[in-house]
């Protein structure tokens, strides 16, 4: 009997055969057939996660910045930021988004995808949209210059920045983007981790704020004339909308509602956490009290040194790279700067490039699994190669950038000059330049 039934079970898959082999065909190419499919809720995320983004700019950041300058030129930065989110929008869809994405090579993407060429309602991007991939991209491509505007304040032509930042975009952060991001880009090759932007968007927009701040020159008065905030207050809030957004800016950078994403977001509010208090207790060490606007540009500081490493490191690699950053930060924002004596106005250079760099380095240390990361092993062979590949990044952008963004304002200001004349920076950027005051804000 048992025999028996031993034989009609080898009839039955005998029989079966057949559908049997095609159904594990079809298990098998299963995750290639829906590869490029559309994920809801990755995609319900990522667009929470792009209007984040923009949230961190306007008004975020334009309300940070507005809250440190002096009351005559409160409209002008506000503006500032405004526009540049407008001119940054028209060169991503005409070119930026090409250049930085539109196909494979080392140094840029060429123009396959000018005027978004073949980016249709139906082109996806992994499992989300190509146009939301599109879109949250755009939100990083807003805010880098428009932090550059810090360190420049109360100074430039509104004529000239508008150029700068378009010509900026489209040979500095387009192509770097491309380089870390981009299909084929040579640093990406080399193995850089930055997850959401140390390199591309705060070491950028930091040496850039440097040296405008270096060709512009020096305001009127400094630094024997005091410059302080006109309204702290305005700098709070937007202080509190940049760390809010952060996390569409981290977690997002995922670009997917799953687990390194929500480690990005913890992460990052522990990073920015240690960072406030460790340049709070720095300060009030130091100058025996601890200030509103420290604590919250230390808070940026942690914000911006935990972006490269959001996505691979672990809660206390977190809290170290936030403590470093706030301490290392604080230094180079207040004695470093008063020992080189350049005029960074709200310390772009000390905050964004210094933090970046910081939080860059560091996390090729803490992105070590014996370290709680989510990368290699952690030997000291591991650690150092991976130091090498973000210290190359580092290197790359600084040399590049500087050099490149210093020719962009040489060639500006010899065509239609950058600087307002005395009367009109005494007078105040927002009577001088846009016919208004913002003096009851």
């Amino acid at each position: 009997m048992e025999d028996l039934l031993q034989f009609k079970h080898f009839e039955y898959l005998k029989k079966r055969g057949t559908q049997f082999f095609v159904a594990i065909a079809l298990l098998a190419l299963a995750p290639t057939a829906f590869a490029d499919e559309i994920s809801a809720g990755d995609t319900a995320w990522m667009l929470t996660a792009t209007a984040l983004v923009l949230f961190m700019t306007i008004p975020g950041l334009a309300l940070f910045y507005a809250g440190m300058v002096r009351s005559k030129n409160v409209l002008s930065v506000l503006m500032g930021c405004f526009a540049i989110t407008c001119v940054s929008t028209v060169i991503w869809v005409l070119w930026g988004y090409s250049i930085a994405f539109g196909g494979e090579g080392p140094y840029w993407g060429g123009l396959s995808k000018m005027f978004l060429a073949g980016v249709t309602v139906d082109a996806v991007s992994g499992s989300i949209p190509e146009t939301v991939f599109l879109t949250f991209q755009l939100t990083f491509a807003i805010i880098t210059p428009a932090l550059i505007v810090g360190a420049f304040v109360d100074r430039m032509k509104f004529s000239a920045l508008l150029v700068f930042v378009a010509i900026w975009l489209t040979l500095v952060y387009a192509p770097i983007t491309h380089w870390v991001w981009g299909d084929g880009g040579w640093l990406g090759a080399r193995g850089i981790l930055d997850f959401a932007g140390g390199t591309v968007v705060h070491i950028n927009a930091g040496i850039a704020g440097l040296v405008t701040a270096l060709v512009l020159g020096k305001r009127q008065g400094f630094p024997a004339t005091p410059m302080p905030p006109h309204n702290l207050t305005l700098s709070v809030i937007g202080a509190a909308m940049l760390w809010v957004g952060w996390f569409g800016f981290n977690a997002g950078s995922e670009l997917a509602a799953d687990g390194v994403a929500g480690m990005a977001m913890l992460v990052t509010q522990i990073a920015t956490a240690c960072a406030a208090l460790g340049w709070m207790v720095a300060e009030w060490i130091i100058h025996k009290k601890a200030s509103v606007l420290g604590i919250i540009t230390g808070a940026v500081a942690g914000l911006v040194a935990i972006t490269p490493a959001s996505g691979s490191v672990g809660p206390m690699g977190a809290l170290a790279i936030g403590l470093a950053s706030g301490v290392i930060c604080f230094f180079a924002s207040t004695t470093l700067k008063r020992a080189l004596g350049y005029d960074d106005s709200l310390d772009v250079f000390g905050v964004h490039c210094i933090g970046g760099i910081v939080g860059a380095m560091l996390t090729g240390i803490f992105c070590a699994q014996a370290l709680g990361g989510a990368g290699f092993g952690g030997d000291i062979e591991s650690i150092g190669g991976q130091l090498l590949s973000q210290g190359t990044g580092v290197l790359a952008t600084l040399v590049y950038t500087g050099v490149v963004t210093f020719i962009i304002l040489k060639v500006v200001d010899l065509v239609m000059g950058l600087r307002v004349s005395d009367e009109d920076e005494s007078i105040g950027l927002d009577l001088s330049l846009h016919n208004e005051t913002g003096y009851n804000l």
